[in-house]
């Protein structure tokens, strides 16, 4: 064992040390095992910031911003309210979850899958009142499982279906992957839909601003259109678009009030006082198409567009203080609406119109982009820029979805990589407004982004010393005389540990030939033994940083890098059990 490998080995165990300790945050530590590789010449300099240029940090960005633009869009949540509208139950809501993730990383990109499934598992989250921590991670590591089981579903398998017809003559086929492959997704699934228990909820050690303003409550008034989908239906059929996060205060039918019951049967012209949190009241009028208080807003006679909303305090100072809406027409002088009113400790029952405001309430005004900032200085108003409110804003549902279909599509026919097919889905939604450019940066998660791009040419160390060879050749002597299951076993195990400091991809083009080899020196035929290094290739269940389905979820989900093996350990252990027979059972030795 030469120096330099010895140094690449210590670099990495350190950094799991430091991982795993976690008394650093994991950017950090990624950027100090960098440094420290840099410094000890295991990373050449010219390939210190390689990481940076990298398609994986390029994917993880690019299916975040595209993960934002679908939570926006609304269409998550009419998909779930029109097909699954009872569904509240913890167990059913994972299970469902992992299995379309599963049934669509069969055909396109995981990641791509995964991230269009994020923001239902923070509906269902809501639903059922339980941390997404719970929801996250069972999702990527189904992503995984699904990936295996067919041969354009995770880079692992077309790398191994290569290998295969280099050696042999004959590729494997789309569906060869499939017997084995759905076995392990339907094994792994059901582990997970009970096994998320070993999971920790994870809370936030004290509140925030902006967790205070999350259940701040909001007083809106709504009007039904002509073509509203709410029209004959019971008023309880619309406050069911809130899962109970909304209420209705007063019926407003042409110059008298009706009560709120929950049978009333709407009307056309209807205008609806409500209360509840400021997703809740987004929800109902984004479902319902209804229509918030105030004039639409013109810009030289053309309707805005580029509309927003934003919260803010009244001060002490304010000018709307002591006044009302209508006293000040703000949508006739000013071409902004107040679209909702939250006063601590007391109900609004009065039309917006005609409430007369206080300091302390926290409004919110719905306004053109540019013109907006402008009012709030105008009138001492306070911003709270800790949060985006939707309740308000225009939404892009078709776009999102058009460019999203056809950015998979491009991936998953060959069109274009996966990194440019994403890339250029994330910047077409910016370019047409499905996510506006103040959220951009918001929805990429920095630290992330940062430790990927750090660990890459640190775990490229053991390729570019000969650590990996070496570990090759130990394990070529380790195998000798064994039975097939247990060469086949060894050849799982060592894949699925390398794979998280080699990418899935490389895993297969070090541990392929090894397995073949294994098979050839054993008199065996060497199917099982190259489908062994794609199911250890293809599932990392360790740790944040071996696939990047894995650290899509760890910003969002609140994981930590310790987090990982809690479940990804015994599922891991599943794997292994249950592939080597199958394995055997499918490609006879």
């Amino acid at each position: 064992m030469t120096i330099e490998q010895i140094l690449a080995f210590s670099v990495i165990a350190g950094m799991m040390v430091a991982f795993i300790i976690d008394k650093f945050r994991y950017d950090v530590v990624a950027c100090s095992a960098l440094l420290i590789a840099v410094a000890l010449g295991v990373v050449p300099f010219d390939k210190a910031f390689s990481g940076f240029s990298d398609d994986i940090v390029i994917i993880v960005a690019s299916a975040l911003i595209v993960s934002t633009s679908v939570a926006r869009s609304g269409i998550v949540d009419t998909t779930i309210k029109k097909y699954f509208p009872e569904m509240r139950s913890k167990h059913l809501q994972l299970a469902f979850l992992m299995i379309v993730v599963a049934v669509m990383s069969a055909f396109i990109k995981n990641i791509g899958a995964l991230a269009i499934m994020i923001p239902v598992a923070f509906q269902f989250a809501r639903k059922s009142g339980s941390p997404v921590s719970y929801y996250l991670m069972p999702m990527a590591f189904a992503a995984l499982l699904g990936g295996l089981m067919t041969q354009i579903g995770t880079s692992p398998n077309i790398v191994v279906s290569r290998l295969r017809e280099e050696m042999t003559g004959q590729s494997f086929s789309m569906f060869d992957f499939t017997p084995v492959g759905a076995t392990l997704a339907v094994v792994g699934i059901a582990f997970l839909t009970f096994g998320y228990k070993l999971l920790p909820a994870r809370a936030k050690d004290s509140t925030s601003v902006e967790d205070i303003l999350e259940g701040a409550s909001y007083a809106a008034e709504a009007t039904l259109p002509a073509d509203s989908l709410m029209i004959g239906k019971p008023l309880a059929d619309l406050l069911k678009q809130a899962d109970g996060d909304v209420i209705a205060n007063t019926i407003i039918r042409g110059h008298r009030r009706v009560s709120p019951f929950p049978d009333v049967v709407l009307k056309a012209g209807d205008t609806i006082l409500l209360e509840g949190t400021s997703e809740g009241l987004d929800r109902i009028v984004s479902n319902a198409k209804l229509t918030l208080s105030g004039k639409p807003i013109t810009e030289n006679g053309q309707k805005t567009v580029d509309l927003i909303a934003m919260e803010a305090v009244i001060s002490n100072e304010s000018l709307l203080s002591g006044l009302s809406a209508r006293d000040l027409a703000l949508s006739y002088t000013r071409g902004v609406n107040l679209i909702a009113v939250s006063r601590r400790g007391h109900r609004v029952n009065e039309r917006l119109a005609d409430l007369t405001l206080k300091a302390g309430d926290v409004i919110v005004l719905q306004g053109s982009r540019k013109n907006l900032p402008g009012v709030l200085r105008e009138f001492s108003l306070l911003p709270l820029a800790q949060r985006e409110i939707l309740l308000g804003t225009q939404r892009r549902a078709f776009i999102t979805v058009l460019i999203l279909a056809a950015a998979m599509l491009a991936a998953a026919t060959g069109v274009a990589p996966v990194a440019v097919a994403f890339f250029a889905a994330a910047f077409a939604m910016i370019l047409l407004g499905a996510i506006p450019l103040t959220e951009v940066y918001k929805s990429i998660d920095g630290p992330i982004l940062v430790m990927l791009a750090a660990l890459i040419p640190v775990s490229d160390s053991l390729r570019s010393t000969g650590a990996s060879d070496l570990i090759a050749g130990w394990l070529g002597t380790a195998a000798q005389g064994l039975p097939p299951y247990a060469a086949l076993g060894m050849i799982l195990l060592t894949a699925m540990a390398v794979t998280p400091f080699l990418n899935n991809a490389a895993t297969v083009l070090v541990m392929g030939p090894i397995a073949a080899g294994f098979a050839t020196t054993l008199g065996f035929r060497p199917e099982a033994f190259l489908m062994a290094v794609a199911i250890g290739a293809g599932c990392d269940f360790l740790t944040p940083i071996g696939h990047q389905c894995n650290t899509l979820v760890m910003g969002p989900g609140g994981y930590k890098f310790s987090d990982y093996p809690r479940l990804g350990a015994p599922l891991s252990i599943m794997i292994v059990i249950v592939s080597i027979p199958m394995l055997l059972y499918v490609w006879p030795v």
